[in-house]
């Protein structure tokens, strides 16, 4: 391999270097959020019960982690462009098979009598949003199972990828969006927690997610 070759197909923990430092930066910040909560209660006397806490690293982190991971994509986007050329090329591709599927299938099924409509009745996903949600919903399963077993859940996406209907890194990337949107929802949720002790523990639920988006953008 040449190093043009190299430098156009890197591997995943290169492709995604700054989102890797980023989530780390994350789990240490959230680390430090906790500890100036729960420090000032380790020191204090048995005696004391009211104690002082610090909870402003723990709302600043609520508001600055998601920007934080948006800045972090985009200049991995920035590093390798031809890497984010050809990912968008790839999506494209694997969508449209999808949406010949869906369409295909819908050919054979028998359609449904007419129904009266039904006031605030929610209409069924068009195929183009059908074809999306099972991109997530592929994304989903792949990141549930990487928390028991690595290698079983990149035999999965190794597998939903055969079809042509989706591409290995596309699904891994679907995961690792799925595992941080779940660690920034439990950052958010600091910004209405009174108690200081939830919102300390609401930052360290969110390092488990961030663990686990690191070992997706990693995985090859």
């Amino acid at each position: 391999m040449t190093t043009s070759d190299h430098l156009e197909a890197p591997a995943r923990r290169r492709r995604h270097a700054r989102l890797i430092a980023a989530l780390t930066i994350l789990i240490g910040a959230c680390a430090e959020a906790a500890t100036a909560v729960y420090q000032p209660i380790a020191k204090a006397p048995p005696s004391q019960e009211a104690v002082e806490v610090n909870t402003l690293p723990a709302r600043q982190l609520s508001h600055t982690a998601a920007p934080l991971l948006d800045i972090a994509r985009q200049e991995d986007e920035l590093r390798w462009p031809a890497a984010a050329v050809r990912e968008l090329e790839e999506s494209e591709r694997t969508h449209r098979a999808r949406v010949v599927v869906a369409q295909a299938e819908e050919a054979l099924e028998e359609p449904d009598p007419p129904q009266e409509p039904v006031a605030h009745q929610v209409p069924l996903p068009t195929t183009q949003q059908g074809a999306a949600m099972d991109l997530l919903q592929a994304g989903d399963e792949v990141a549930a199972r990487w928390r028991s077993d690595p290698e079983a859940a990149l035999a999965l996406a190794r597998g939903l990828a055969v079809s042509g209907e989706f591409g290995v890194d596309e699904i891994l990337d679907t995961a690792v969006d799925a595992t941080m949107g779940a660690g920034l929802l439990a950052l958010q949720d600091v910004r209405t927690a009174v108690d200081p002790s939830l919102m300390a523990q609401l930052c360290l639920e969110a390092t488990p997610y961030f663990v686990l988006a690191i070992d997706l953008a990693s995985a090859d």
